[in-house]
């Protein structure tokens, strides 16, 4: 049966609930979220961008939390508290075609629509008024905390014109306002990583401090900006991107202003037009590298570690490159950028050439990528005591993965919520075999460390005399959401010999930062596949293992495990959605409020994260946000770096700066950091939910989120539910749409290619 046919049968099999003020209770609300809406928030114009207005005021001004920097996500990009986690990026190519110079992009998704295509929609009459009225105490709460605010004038605060537009745009991609400029694919962005060190160390670990510009360094930085009519705002962030000389790297290259978190060519150029006068053309050698380097890290954040030699040269064009071909070339030549080639295909015949594509990237992610891809293999390849495990693996679940473990030293484990038991019972036979064993995941999860802490050294085994990790059985969750960056070191960090399991749900959005790890070793077929046969139990699983396979059924839910919940406007939307967490599921299942998660496409809009945590907070924990926007007991995501999203709560507020509980230990957000880095946690993206479940989930779909709907969006967000899921739906056909045809965005990596050539090598050598 087709899947339109199938939601409009799901449509007529659910009649629209009375107007009951219980969503969850009204008979007929039930059933499959075939007609589902979803979107991104309303987009936001380009002069909020270009003014620096902020949707929450910055803590220097008004003591309230901002948006953070993306992540990667970072939808929002792993900057972002809320964008941990990037999209995955369309393909290059197609996209290379917008690279000039587009207009600020929406700020209403993590996923899709900081930058995403969901933000060009014009919200009509009836959602303005909507969003006015859904967003009313959250203005009412900022509009306390201004005239509460006793502080200096933040500084940049009285620039005008180049200077304050500059300031601006950098201030709004920091923040997490706006995302840095879409260039290759409509996925958000997500800073790859924060300009210092994380600001949220355990109390028992102190953070290592990245090396600090001097106070000279500095100061000459600012000189050289006030020349150029820079705002003095970006000298230090400018010092700490370009290092010691970076008064001297500016004043020969202006266009080295790039390197800053949200400048654009356009503002680079004019600064280059103020310090050089008439020699500051667009044909300059000094403009083309820079430019190809800001457009290899603006592809990085959507999810590549290359990019095929045709996409750069037809955007270097489109930014007024006389000769792109030759400024690549140039830049090759000078060791700016790498370049590869990859096979295409199968290996072509004897005497005739083989195809080829030209592959460009920054030397930091091509050495990450070849450095796991050696990794790997060495795991593959070292591994020679294989052990009888057949006793272990008789009974129980994970029988074959256990039987895969014990004779290789690479195995990849695949499938659903439920099979995660199986990596469990994995553990649990190693250790019956005297093995050390160090189980990980991308979030907090009961008996798991984070990778984060795991390479960090504050939690799981320690590390030998080697400085590799004292284990013999590293199994990994969560593995889809590993960047290169981070899977090198880890994968670097295991002894020879001993045995590494990268095991998650290939359906779920892809890691914040850039590469496809998990994929790419999948595609690579380097080491034993296993994939669980155990199915997600229940209607909620019935549904989300339909959703994977690109189908949107209509399931049986007779304990109302699964609610469709009708709306219009977006102001209703978020109405729903507050009283589905306060009122409706608590008293229909027992599920409590802290135990519900909601979870929407973006941050903007009138039904976005921000909106939506405005209005839970001033029904489950109203207050006047004396901590920086925080109150003792508020539900808050702390992003200590891109692409991490953890569940905390605010416990008080001091000198020292915010006080958090995750997990039940403690951190400590400096106060500098809080905008950054701490955002409400009652809504979130479904890159922010990735790797967590909760008892209950309310998925909110506004009508404006529909182009920001994708199929492993929505099979992200449904498969947060253990228990119970209820859909605030306001899309019609697009969810079934998205289900059925949109598909994650194609990532340009090497990793596989790379895998390929050496387990190719391997099997040609003599034993």
């Amino acid at each position: 049966m087709s899947t339109d046919r199938q939601a409009a049968q799901a449509a007529s099999a659910a009649p629209t609930p009375a107007p009951d003020p219980d969503p969850v209770e009204p008979p007929g609300a039930e059933g499959s979220p075939s007609g589902e809406a979803g979107s991104a928030g309303a987009a936001e114009p380009q002069g909020a961008v270009e003014a620096g207005r902020r949707t929450e005021p910055p803590l220097s001004e008004t003591g309230g939390a901002g948006e953070s920097p993306a992540g990667t996500g970072t939808d929002e990009g792993a900057d972002d508290p809320g964008a941990v986690a990037a999209e995955a990026p369309e393909d290059a190519a197609g996209t290379a075609r917008e690279a000039a110079e587009p207009a600020a992009p929406s700020g209403s998704d993590e996923t899709a629509a900081p930058g995403g295509s969901a933000g060009a929609a014009q919200p009509v009459v009836s959602e303005a008024a909507a969003e006015l009225a859904a967003q009313k105490v959250e203005r009412e709460r900022i509009a306390r905390r201004k005239a509460e605010r006793q502080g200096p004038v933040e500084a940049g605060a009285k620039l005008s014109g180049k200077a304050a537009d500059l300031l601006a745009a950098v201030r709004a991609v920091e923040s997490g306002e706006k995302p840095s400029p879409v260039y290759f694919d409509e996925a958000p962005t997500a800073p790859r990583r924060a300009p210092e060190a994380p600001a949220a160390p355990r109390a028992s670990r102190p953070a290592a401090a990245v090396a600090a510009p001097t106070a000279a360094g500095v100061d000459g930085v600012r000189a050289v900006l006030a020349r150029g009519g820079a705002p003095e705002a970006l000298a230090l962030p400018a010092a700490t991107a370009l290092g010691e000389d970076a008064a001297e790297q500016l004043a020969h290259d202006p266009w080295r202003l790039l390197a800053v978190a949200g400048v654009r060519p356009t503002q680079a150029d004019g600064f280059a037009r103020a310090l050089l006068g008439q020699d500051a053309g667009p044909g300059d050698e000094r403009r083309a590298a820079s430019l190809l380097g800001w457009l290899l890290e603006q592809a990085a954040l959507k999810g590549h570690t290359a990019l095929e030699a045709p996409t750069l040269e037809a955007a270097l064009a489109q930014y007024g490159v006389p000769d792109p071909a030759e400024s690549l070339e140039q830049a090759i030549g000078e060791g700016a950028v790498l370049v590869f080639q990859e096979p295409l295909g199968p290996p072509a015949a004897e005497g005739e050439e083989q195809p080829v594509r030209v592959l460009v990237g920054l030397e930091g992610y091509a050495l990450a990528e070849e450095s796991l891809a050696d990794g790997l293999a060495r795991l593959a390849n070292t591994f020679g005591d294989p052990a009888d495990w057949e006793k272990a693996a008789t009974a129980g679940p994970g029988a074959d993965l256990i039987r895969a473990v014990a004779g290789h030293g690479l195995v990849t484990h695949t499938g659903g919520e439920a099979a995660r038991a199986e990596p469990l019972a994995l553990l649990a036979a190693a250790r019956d075999q005297g093995l050390r064993v160090c189980l990980a995941a991308h979030t907090p999860a009961h008996g798991a460390v984070t990778v984060a802490d795991l390479l960090s050294g504050a939690a799981g085994p320690g590390r030998d005399a080697d400085g590799q990790f004292a284990v013999d059985l590293l199994v990994v969750l969560d593995a889809p959401q590993l960047d290169v960056e981070t899977a090198a070191a880890l994968v670097e960090s295991v002894p020879d010999g001993a045995r590494l399991v990268l095991s998650g749900d290939p359906g779920v959005l892809g890691s914040a930062g850039p590469g496809r790890v998990f994929a790419d070793v999948l595609a690579a077929r380097a080491c034993p596949q296993l994939v669980s046969r155990t199915p997600d139990p229940g209607p909620i699983g019935e549904l989300v293992s339909g959703i994977g396979i690109g189908e949107l059924h209509q399931v049986d839910a007779p304990g109302k495990e699964v609610v469709i919940v009708p709306v219009q406007a977006a102001g209703e939307a978020v109405h729903r959605a507050v009283q589905l967490v306060a009122e409706s599921v608590p008293r229909a299942f027992g599920i409590p409020a802290d135990a519900v998660q909601v979870i929407t496409p973006g941050h903007g809009g009138p039904a976005g994260t921000r909106a939506l945590n405005a209005a839970l907070k001033e029904r489950l924990n109203p207050g006047p946000g004396r901590f920086g926007g925080f109150d003792p007991g508020d539900r808050v995501v702390h992003v200590p770096s891109p692409g991490r999203a953890v569940p905390a709560r605010v416990v008080s507020a001091d000198a020292q700066g915010l006080h958090l509980e995750t997990a039940g230990a403690p951190v400590v957000v400096a106060k500098e950091r809080v905008e950054s880095q701490v955002r409400h946690g009652w809504a979130v993206t479904a890159h922010q939910a990735v790797g967590a479940r909760w008892p209950a989930a309310v998925v909110v779909l506004p009508k404006d989120a529909e182009q920001a709907l994708s199929r492993d969006w929505v099979y992200t967000a449904f498969g947060r539910a253990e228990r119970h899921l209820s859909v605030v739906h306001g899309v019609d056909q697009a969810l079934p749409q998205a289900v059925a045809g949109v598909l994650p965005k194609p990532r340009t990596t090497r990793l596989t290619g790379l895998l390929r050539a050496l387990v190719a090598a391997a099997r040609e050598q003599p034993e």
